[in-house]
């Protein structure tokens, strides 16, 4: 998730581009760039070589969003911490 995140945020925003990870009863990975277009959610075809990376994020992650602050948008998204045996990984 975070080199999806950070790949759009390079291929589609501009700089300073920041990255935050937030480590608490799960993980959140936030990036940050100086641009308020909205990411747009894409249904790649078969044969297209881009347009996955937030598909695979939503798919991947518990959830996702964008917020903005003035001129800076943040995307972030939420991954469970949990393994497989319910118990917390160390």
């Amino acid at each position: 998730m975070v080199s999806e995140l950070l790949a759009n945020a390079i291929l589609h925003a501009r700089g300073p581009i920041r990255l935050r990870l937030v480590r608490n009863q799960s993980l959140i990975c936030e990036v940050s760039d100086s641009s308020v277009a909205a990411p747009h959610l894409r249904h790649a075809g078969p044969l297209d070589e881009g347009g996955r990376g937030l598909f695979l994020v939503a798919q991947l992650s518990r959830r996702w969003g964008t917020r903005y602050a003035g001129d800076r948008k943040t995307v972030w998204a939420e991954q469970p911490l949990k393994g497989p045996t319910g118990n917390r990984p160390r």
